[in-house]
């Protein structure tokens, strides 16, 4: 087991930082691997657990792009994917920056998914929990410290 090192949610940047995760990365749902891979990227920012970025071919269930775009300060416009899994379809579970700012170039060919959609993510060998609320898409591992927003009153910081 790899050990995650210690880090504080409020140490990371603003603007946000993109880099390598040295870890696996693994999903699962309804039994099933979803993805699983070595060449992932996180995002981080202040006051967020760090978002994962998966390479799209490394998808090993159908990804279908859905309708509707939001707009992130830093990263550009994202799109967003719904997940098939032996007939169910999971709405809206990631979603990709088909053309990055600059500065998030890593990003491009990478689908962030959102831990709450899913049964099982880890990091390493650690399960992760989602980010509170339902906007942002961070992975909670136990090594992080700090206050990570997205819980009621905690939008807008």
């Amino acid at each position: 087991m790899q050990n995650l090192p210690i880090e504080n949610v409020q140490d990371y940047p603003r603007p946000p930082r993109v880099e390598p995760v040295p870890q696996n990365i693994r999903v699962v749902h309804i039994g099933q691997l979803v993805v699983v891979t070595s060449d992932a990227f996180r995002v981080l920012e202040t006051h967020h657990a760090p978002t994962y970025y998966l390479p799209i071919r490394s998808f090993k269930h159908e990804l279908i792009e859905v309708s509707g775009t939001s707009m992130c300060e830093w990263k550009g416009v994202a799109s967003y994917f719904d997940l098939v899994i032996s007939n169910t379809r999971i709405s809206r579970v990631g979603w990709t920056y088909k053309s990055p700012a600059k500065g998030f170039e890593l990003l491009s060919d990478c689908l962030a998914l959102y831990a709450s959609k899913l049964d099982e993510c880890y990091v390493g060998s650690y399960r992760v929990k989602p980010q509170p609320g339902d906007f942002y898409g961070g992975w909670q591992t136990p090594n992080l410290r700090g206050t990570v927003k997205g819980a009621r009153g905690t939008e807008f910081w």
